[in-house]
């Protein structure tokens, strides 16, 4: 079991209705935009995998925030359905935490008899920044800003960092999923896409040495979805580092998806949980 214990919780109370198909989400207005059949598909099968209350009813909550008016609402819930689903596919037991004042992660999982945690986060910027540029880039005369990829990868580690202190009390092994839908950080549709060009080693070396000042992090999982790599510069590549990189002519995947082991890391992951986790990426 679980060696954590959240001091203080909220309990929170919801109805779902058994149903072939998921159930609409219950809104005040009839014009609610409707779920894709792929993210219903995915929702369904959290619904039969995962049967104790705590999980149903936090997935009736995510049910609420996918037809939420806010982007990055939406982003977060979609974030943690899918990481769910793509482990409950590489036969991991996923159980959805109960939201709490103690700030817990989101997931408990079990592989074979080893617990880990998994705590999934989305980068989208708050609506403030949204409207702001970006806070360290200058720009030169012709008003063109420098060097994004170095500023997010700068705002990655912040949010490494962030949630580390979140989840300091787990003994267990924990990993972190973090969720890049717009690397320039703005969710809005209506804002024009700025291409980031991203130096994944340059990322990957910057995580490894922030991760070995949190060594209650196992691992981390880098999903940025449209973002464009940079050309390696050497062939030279870190142990505990996974990158995938995929074709900006495939939508449906990230364009980088990297994991991030921690050399330091007081719970490590077992070679099952290792395996799990690479067959998301």
């Amino acid at each position: 079991m679980a060696r954590w214990r959240a001091r203080r919780t909220v309990k929170l109370h919801a109805q779902l209705r058994e149903s072939p198909r998921m159930p609409v989400a219950l809104s005040k207005r009839e014009c609610e935009p409707q779920l894709s059949r792929e993210v219903e598909a995915r929702w369904s099968v959290l619904h039969r995998h995962c049967a104790d209350q705590s999980s149903h009813v936090r997935l009736g909550r995510l049910l609420h925030r996918l037809t939420h008016h806010d982007p990055g609402v939406q982003e977060s819930a979609l974030a943690e359905l899918e990481l769910a689903t793509q482990l409950i596919r590489t036969g991991v037991r996923v159980t959805f935490l109960p939201e709490s004042q103690a700030r817990t992660a989101d997931l408990r999982c079990h592989l074979g008899h080893d617990p880990f945690f998994v705590e999934v986060t989305v980068m989208v910027g708050s609506a403030d920044r949204r409207r702001l540029p970006i806070r360290g880039i200058e720009l030169d005369e012709q008003g063109e800003e420098e060097d994004r990829g170095v500023i997010l990868i700068h705002r990655i580690l912040a949010r490494i960092q962030q949630k580390a202190k979140q989840l300091a009390d787990y003994q267990d092994p924990v990993g972190l999923s973090i969720s890049i839908p717009r690397a320039d950080l703005r969710s809005g549709k209506q804002s024009r896409r700025k291409d980031i060009w991203l130096d994944v080693k340059a990322l990957s070396g910057a995580v490894t040495v922030r991760l070995t000042r949190v060594p209650h992090l196992a691992a981390v999982i880098i999903s940025l979805w449209d973002v464009h790599p940079l050309p390696a510069k050497a062939a030279t590549r870190l142990v505990n580092v996974e990158v995938v990189e995929r074709s900006r002519h495939q939508p449906l995947q990230p364009r980088v998806r990297l994991l991030i082991e921690n050399p330091a890391a007081a719970a490590v992951l077992t070679e099952q949980q290792r395996e799990a986790f690479r067959a998301i990426i």
